[in-house]
């Protein structure tokens, strides 16, 4: 199974228009998985065989606007999507903030091999963009949790915590680099001078850089049914709490707060209480 991710911000007024004809294609190529559209662009993770893809992303691609679209792509033996769902939505990403652009201004992208040499600078602030249960998950060597619920949260941390006159350098990651350009658009709107984000985010960094190099640590969580990654992309040794939705460790399942099928140690007071 091969799995495709990708997304690009760009002006799509006739966003609903392009709806039909994509699901008609990803339906008769028996793709499951996700794609949003909206007016800001295009975003999405789909899985089938290699050639079912390819003729997805030809079609794409046959319109100007994604001709250059970027793709991420990772195989895997697991069942990624029960279904497929191609989604209008407001935004492709949602930061509830229409009026930050990331096609009129962005951050510097920062090449997965020049990553390393960006966040290990003691003049950077290094911040991981996505929401505090995927921080969990695994993380950047040094990088700092907004402990943020949702990308919704991210401009309030920045209003609190952040000020462009004492944070000069800002890097930022996340799973995919979606979040990150958004975030970067927004934080050059709030007077950051010096923004970096990583070209391609966690996925590009985990199947370029060698696991020698990497400062990556832990496992990087997907939104799919794989649950979590690993160095080059390979399915990783978490599983997800069917009661609250929490990735789970191997050995948070070892503990005795973990039933399967039932709780884990992030909900097990809360579901003992309901089931009394």
């Amino acid at each position: 199974m091969l799995v495709a991710a990708f997304y690009k911000f760009v002006s799509l007024p006739d966003y609903v228009e392009l709806r039909a004809p994509l699901l008609a294609l990803c339906q008769e190529q028996e793709i499951r998985g996700t794609i949003l559209l909206a007016q800001e662009g295009i975003n999405g993770t789909i899985a089938g065989s290699r050639s079912a893809i390819a003729k997805v992303l030809d079609y794409l691609r046959s319109d100007s606007r994604f001709a250059d679209l970027n793709v991420k792509e990772s195989e895997t033996e697991s069942r990624m999507f029960d279904r497929l769902k191609i989604k209008l939505k407001k935004e492709i990403v949602t930061l509830g903030i229409p009026e930050v652009d990331p096609t009129q201004k962005v951050g510097t992208y920062v090449k997965p091999q020049e990553w390393n040499a960006v966040i290990s600078d003691p003049e950077t602030i290094v911040i991981d963009v996505r929401n505090r249960f995927e921080v969990s998950v695994g993380s950047f060597e040094g990088a700092i949790d907004p402990e943020t619920a949702s990308f919704r949260q991210f401009p309030d941390y920045v209003r609190s915590q952040l000020d462009p006159t004492q944070h000069q350098k800002v890097a930022m990651f996340c799973t995919g680099g979606i979040r990150c350009e958004k975030a970067s658009a927004y934080l050059l709107s709030q007077g950051f001078k010096q923004v970096y984000h990583l070209e391609g985010g966690i996925l590009k960094y985990l199947e370029e850089v060698p696991s020698e190099e990497s400062l990556w640590r832990g496992e990087c969580f997907v939104f799919d049914q794989r649950v979590a990654v690993t160095q080059g992309v390979k399915d990783g040794s978490y599983e997800m709490c069917y009661a609250c939705g929490h990735p789970i460790s191997p050995e948070e399942k070892a503990s005795p707060l973990y039933q399967e099928g039932i709780s884990c140690p992030y909900c097990s007071d809360t579901c003992s209480e309901s089931l009394e």
